[in-house]
């Protein structure tokens, strides 16, 4: 693609060259074209990962009822091993209850690290003055495409 285009900032954006129009009619049409089969790749990816999922799901299935009846925590095969293993998964129903257990033991720690995206943005907007020491911002324009109607 070409460093030619360019879209005056004046008149919202408005376009009066020719070529310009062309071009960006055509990078928009390519656009929409790449999205499109994209997502239609993904749906089919995400059937057929679910099959393989299901699949695996049963042999797996199997495999812990070998162990349970052995009382083997690994099985050893000429094309490899399988383990048992216990997988545990925490949450909570009572945030409430959740908070004053980190607040009382001070363990911050038992939540992740990672910062609510809309919540930030609206506490700045908020509290301009209260910028977090250490917060980082990332801002960038993106495009959005939308198809005509």
């Amino acid at each position: 693609m070409g460093s030619n285009l360019t879209i005056p900032t004046k008149n919202k954006g408005e376009i009066k060259d020719m070529e310009t129009d062309v071009k960006v009619d055509e990078l928009v049409r390519v656009y929409i074209k790449i999205r499109d089969e994209r997502d239609t790749e993904k749906r089919k990816w995400e059937d057929r990962e679910k099959e393989l999922e299901s699949q695996m799901k049963v042999l797996g299935d199997e495999l812990l009822t070998i162990c349970k009846e052995t009382g083997a925590d690994s099985l050893k095969t000429q094309f490899g091993t399988a383990t048992r293993k216990i997988h545990e998964r925490y949450w909570t129903n009572d945030w409430a209850s959740m908070y004053q257990i980190i607040k009382e033991f001070e363990v911050p720690e038992l939540l992740e690290k990672r910062i609510h995206q809309t919540n930030i943005k609206q506490f700045l907007e908020e509290h301009p003055d209260h910028f977090p020491p250490g917060l980082n911002v990332d801002r960038e324009y993106i495009i959005s495409v939308r198809r005509k109607t």
